[in-house]
């Protein structure tokens, strides 16, 4: 049978990058998919988010913002351009584990999954932009970016580890309660944008021609939904903190609750400030940010709570790795 070659089975047979590259690519990956969401931030808060008044061009004329667009246009479409280098790191990242020796093959499927998650979020985007910024479309399009953080994250943290099956590292229940972490944690992020889309940053103005909508639902009672799971958050990290200290888990599962723990305690902080004073744009940024380094460092626990066989050693490129599976 003729072997069949690919560009990255070509790539692979000249480029054998070290797992420390495979690493810092996964890193890049990682940061981006967090600027992504604070840079989709700003537009929010600027009220860029008709700046741009089309999509996927940034008017029915033109790619680009044109001059009579102001800096509503720029910052719009220079979120836009961003995407294209967060493309770039996921490209980086599912590369490298290609070409890697041996074959990171776990590795290069969250890649893929992350080039697809960038890809229908680019998609979201692009509706949120037609459909004049209806505001589940918009908190959809910041839930699939931090289903990105989460994907990028893991994968983050697969290059650090082996490819044999997990084996845990505490008993069932411990791991449980780590899982329930989290997801009371992911609540917290989407009530949070609940609030966002029925508060004081639409992300245009009326000026620009369409109506602003809003989620019809009382601001301050999804205010105080999301305080309320605010402080649950905090005391089931309490809670982690001594649970975890207690049946001596692994140091880096305790270390990781503690970190959530302050993360934890920031976020609150300017959440506090930010309802108090009215949400000034600054600190709605702020808290944008402590969102996505909240669901960080709450993701990083259970994957501290269980380990993988070391990774293999590296071998010779056998005749089948110059093929594509």
């Amino acid at each position: 049978m003729i072997p069949v070659h690919t560009p990255s089975s070509l790539l692979a047979a000249r480029w054998q990058p070290t797992a420390v590259t495979v690493r810092r690519a996964a890193l890049a990956a990682l940061v981006m998919s967090v600027v992504i969401v604070v840079t989709g931030g700003a537009v929010r808060l600027t009220a860029s988010g008709l700046g741009c008044s089309t999509w996927p061009r940034c008017t029915p004329e033109s790619l680009t913002p044109t001059p009579e667009m102001g800096i509503n246009g720029i910052i719009e479409f220079t979120n836009r351009m961003l995407t294209y280098v967060l493309c770039a790191a996921v490209a980086w990242v599912t590369l490298a584990a290609r070409c890697h020796r041996p074959w990171r093959r776990s590795i290069t499927k969250l890649g893929w999954a992350q080039f697809w998650l960038v890809m229908s979020n680019a998609v979201l985007g692009g509706i949120t932009v037609l459909t004049g910024l209806n505001p589940y479309i918009v908190g959809a399009h910041l839930i699939a970016a931090m289903a990105l953080v989460w994907v990028a994250l893991l994968t983050w943290e697969r290059t650090k580890e082996g490819d044999g099956a997990p084996e845990p590292l505490v008993t069932r229940p411990v791991a449980r309660f780590a899982d329930v972490l989290v997801l009371v944690i992911g609540l917290l992020v989407v009530a949070g944008t609940l609030v966002t889309g029925a508060g004081h940053h639409p992300g245009a103005s009326k000026a620009d021609g369409k109506p602003v909508y809003r989620i019809p639902i009382d601001y301050d009672r999804l205010a105080q939904l999301h305080t309320d799971l605010a402080f649950l958050s905090f005391g089931l990290a309490i809670a982690a903190v001594f649970v975890l200290a207690a049946v001596k888990a692994p140091p880096a599962a305790r270390a990781r609750a503690k970190e959530l723990l302050i993360v934890l305690l920031a976020q609150g902080l300017i959440g506090f400030v930010q309802y108090f004073t009215d949400a000034p744009e600054v600190l709605v940024g702020l808290h944008m940010l402590g969102a996505a380094l909240v669901w960080i460092a709450a993701l990083r626990i259970p994957l501290a709570l269980r380990s993988r066989a070391g990774l293999p050693a590296p071998a010779a490129v056998p005749a089948q790795e110059l093929q594509d599976a």
